[in-house]
């Protein structure tokens, strides 16, 4: 049996889903913190904790065979591997912000002007497929400050929350791309039976992170019209309860409309709503 090797983020904002999605599948491992690897103990996986940045040409090049990393720095540096699943966390937007009080208004506005980034790749792309030409300057670390020093009249960064932005006396200007945490691989190795196995695992636990497990109280009368909102997994279990004419619903629903959900059951006439987590959900 072929042991594994996966990368993820040793530290920044992915590791600590990165390691949380590992550990929700059931795998064990240690020490992550203070090592560089680390061996999974009850499956063939080997951890790689290294810089995000370096992840895509790794799995491209074979020296791991899966990774978790932004999507962001895999359209950056252009790695040749396969998307194996989204993973729901590290939601970002990669855009082009501008001084307040700028006079850039418009995009045709940035001709001419610099730009400060870290992600020229993807900037330039853009750029290109707008028919701007400007003076894209490459730098690492907080290129928030380049306006502020006069290094570039605009910025092009990970946004999340704005607050960095607004503190520097920036504002967002233009979205550019979306990205959120993805697995990939490396393309000789998606056919491998313990990457479908693990695959499965990361699946399952997606799937239960985005579902509530729920039980109902509903009078048969009331039956039909509650099952027709509740489609479960495959479909709701009704289960007879000793109160003549009572049954109680056991079923799953989304968590994106789980409100909405719980709404129209209650007019429906369900009762004694009981909503619980699910740990994983196998199909």
């Amino acid at each position: 049996m072929k042991t594994l090797k996966i990368a993820i983020q040793k530290s920044g904002r992915l590791n600590e889903k990165s390691v949380e999605i590992l550990k929700n599948c059931g795998l064990s491992f240690e020490n992550y913190k203070s090592s560089l690897i680390s061996t999974v103990q009850n499956f063939p996986l080997e951890i790689l904790f290294l810089r995000d940045d370096d992840i895509p040409e790794y799995v491209q090049d074979g020296i791991a065979d899966l990774g978790i990393v932004g999507e962001n720095v895999i359209t950056e540096t252009k790695a040749n591997v396969e998307y194996l699943q989204r993973l729901g966390f590290g939601k970002c937007t990669l855009k082009i912000a501008v001084q307040t009080g700028s006079d850039i208004q418009k995009l045709e506005d940035l001709n001419g002007k610099a730009i400060a980034t870290s992600y020229p790749v993807i900037l330039e792309k853009f750029l290109d497929e707008k028919g701007i030409k400007s003076d894209i300057r490459t730098i690492s670390g907080s290129v928030e400050i380049g306006p502020g020093l006069g290094l570039s009249d605009a910025i092009f960064d990970i946004v999340s929350t704005g607050g960095t932005l607004k503190s520097n006396g920036l504002k967002p200007f233009a979205d550019v791309m979306q990205s959120e945490a993805v697995l990939i691989g490396n393309k000789s190795i998606i056919d491998n039976p313990e990457v479908a196995e693990l695959l499965q695992r990361i699946r399952s636990v997606l799937s239960a992170k985005s579902n509530k497990y729920v039980v109902l109280n509903v009078s048969k009368d009331n039956l039909q019209k509650v099952v027709d909102l509740l489609p479960g997994v495959k479909s709701p279990t009704v289960v007879p309860l000793f109160e003549p004419n009572w049954v109680a619903v056991h079923s799953v629903i989304a968590e994106e409309d789980f409100w909405d959900k719980i709404n129209s059951l209650k007019a429906a006439g369900a009762e004694g709503i009981l909503v619980m987590p699910i740990e994983k959900i196998i199909t």
